[in-house]
């Protein structure tokens, strides 16, 4: 077999796929798992307790799956064109702010069905051979493997970034048994680093969650809070939140890199139900069968219809207080009025959040 050969031929055919970039690096990410085990000992995996249930093995990725030498790893672009600007709606008070990954169909069954594709295509070149594909769904360290492969550097706020693409860009993985020839950089694991003394991703964070150059401690992102933390949100972090209902995308916003940024051509990338221009006070009269069907195909279904309103409640907290700030009774009345309607929520967690925002009227 033809290694060399069998490599271009997957970078092409991951193109045909919908893949903007392939890369192949060794399964091997020595110098990512002390980082690894000092993040996890600091606990700023937070409530995140699935990242350290395989321990090392997230690092190892030949232990993780017996026999994997090489590891394929994609990068798709998902900046929708059709998206409101999110400068725009994060200057709105009235308007709910949903990380632009998540405006479309959800990305692990569009990336996970064309890497599995990606995989056919390799078996009717040379037979069976082992394999398994990955999309953010298992234990794996796909942004040190894509820098590994050729890809971008892990930047400041601990995203992959890419000197002609910026970072707007999902990653997925094939874990393979195949000695494929790879794109390791050399040298040491930020020689590739590109973000110079640049700080505006940190500067930018709404919540300080980016400690450090490389460190982030998830307890205070607005990801990890308006996306993988289950119970009621620190007070003093809501309003921080401003009108970020689902995920964050500040620290990609205002990184100068993604001027470069392409938007993605992938249709099922597109905003759905009108989430890039949706209004606070709308998504929270949805009743739990409007979110469900709504938002059925999207990342966000999974967070259920309880957080979805937790979420939304800090959000119009937040409005409310710029509302009466700024005098403007018509929209602190329609704030206020959307949070009443929610007081007596069967949930605790929702009626907690609704009592705050309330509180937060300073007229």
């Amino acid at each position: 077999m033809d290694l060399d050969a069998l490599a271009t031929d997957i970078k092409t055919w991951g193109r045909e796929h919908g893949f903007q970039r392939i890369g192949i690096a060794r399964a091997e990410l020595a110098d990512a798992e002390p980082r690894l085990r000092e993040w996890l000992e600091r606990g700023w995996h937070g409530e995140m307790h699935y990242m350290s249930l395989h321990g090392a093995r997230r690092a190892r990725p030949a232990e993780l799956i017996p026999g994997t030498v090489t590891v394929i790893v994609g990068r798709m672009d998902y900046l929708p064109a059709e998206a409101r600007d999110p400068r725009t709606r994060l200057d709105d008070g009235e308007s709910a702010y949903i990380a632009r990954y998540a405006l479309g169909r959800d990305y692990h069954k569009v990336l996970r069905r064309r890497m599995q594709r990606l995989a056919d295509r390799i078996e009717q070149a040379i037979g069976p051979f082992g394999y398994r594909v990955f999309t953010d769904t298992g234990p794996v360290m796909e942004k040190p493997l894509a820098r590994n492969a050729g890809l971008g550097w892990i930047g400041k706020h601990t995203n992959l970034i890419d000197t002609d693409d910026g970072s707007w860009f999902f990653l997925g993985e094939l874990f393979t048994d195949l000695p494929l020839p790879t794109d390791e950089p050399p040298g040491a694991p930020y020689a590739g680093d590109h973000c110079g003394s640049c700080t505006a991703c940190i500067e930018v964070c709404p919540t300080q969650a980016i400690v450090a150059p490389y460190q982030l401690d998830a307890r205070r992102c607005i990801s990890y809070l308006t996306i993988e933390h289950p119970g009621s949100i620190d007070p003093a972090l809501r309003p921080l939140m401003g009108n970020r209902i689902y995920g964050c995308d500040d620290c990609q916003l205002f990184c100068p890199w993604n001027k470069f940024a392409k938007v993605s051509s992938e249709p099922d990338f597109a905003p759905r139900h009108g989430l890039d221009d949706a209004k606070l006070v709308e998504l929270f009269a949805w009743s739990e069968q409007e979110f469900l069907a709504k938002t059925e195909g999207t990342a966000i279904w999974r967070i259920g219809h309880e957080r979805w309103l937790r979420n939304l409640a800090v959000a119009l907290g937040n409005a409310l207080a710029k509302a009466t700030e700024a005098g403007d009774p018509k929209r602190a009345a329609a704030a206020r009025g959307a949070l009443a309607a929610r007081s007596d929520h069967q949930s605790p967690l929702v009626r907690e959040h609704v009592a705050w925002a309330l509180e937060q009227d300073r007229a």
